[in-house]
């Protein structure tokens, strides 16, 4: 098999493409860089039956469609055995993240001055109502909701301000009675 220069540089420049079309394809991305490398090594073999002047994406393209079909009509046929369906049963998420979403959140919460603090468990974890919290707290029921809201907004800042949990923690996914 000859290495024709040019074949390579297109077949390189081809490669986002083929990447969003099987992504239109099949919609997830690990199979749309399957589908895209599976291309790519069969235009690679077969690059004596490119015909030069004609539209080299398109034949790309067409051996993309080819393949993603031929795997589709194939994976129809495919039975899941019980041990299959055993192994994907038995899958769980790792729980260090969680752990860590965990540990930025009481830290967060502990930097909330003390009645904003104690109002936001009481209305939120606990569940009390506002005039329930207002009663334990021997405050009116106005300066209850005042604090969950600012403990609330000020939970929403320390979110934006701890960039280094950024990447590894989730603050939307903060307990309800926090989200609002």
């Amino acid at each position: 098999m000859k290495s024709d220069p040019l074949f390579k540089q297109h077949l390189v420049a081809a490669v986002p493409a083929l990447r969003a079309f099987a992504l239109t394809l099949c919609r997830t991305g690990h199979l749309a860089d399957d589908l895209v490398q599976e291309t790519l090594l069969r235009a690679w073999e077969h690059q004596d039956q490119f015909s030069p002047g004609t539209n080299f994406k398109a034949w790309l393209f067409t051996i993309l469609r080819n393949h993603y079909y031929s795997h589709f009509r194939k994976a129809k046929r495919e039975v899941l055995t019980d041990e299959a369906i055993i192994c994907g049963a038995l899958h769980q998420p790792p729980e260090q993240l969680r752990c860590l979403e965990f540990l930025a959140f009481k830290d967060a919460l502990m930097k909330l001055p003390a009645g904003h603090r104690e109002a936001l468990l009481l209305v939120g974890a606990s569940g009390f109502t506002s005039q329930e919290a207002a009663t334990i707290c021997g405050v009116p029921e106005g300066t209850i909701k005042s604090r969950v809201n600012r403990a609330r907004h000020a939970l929403s800042e320390f979110a934006v301000d701890e960039a280094s949990f950024a990447p590894l923690v989730n603050w939307q996914a903060a307990p309800s009675f926090i989200a609002g």
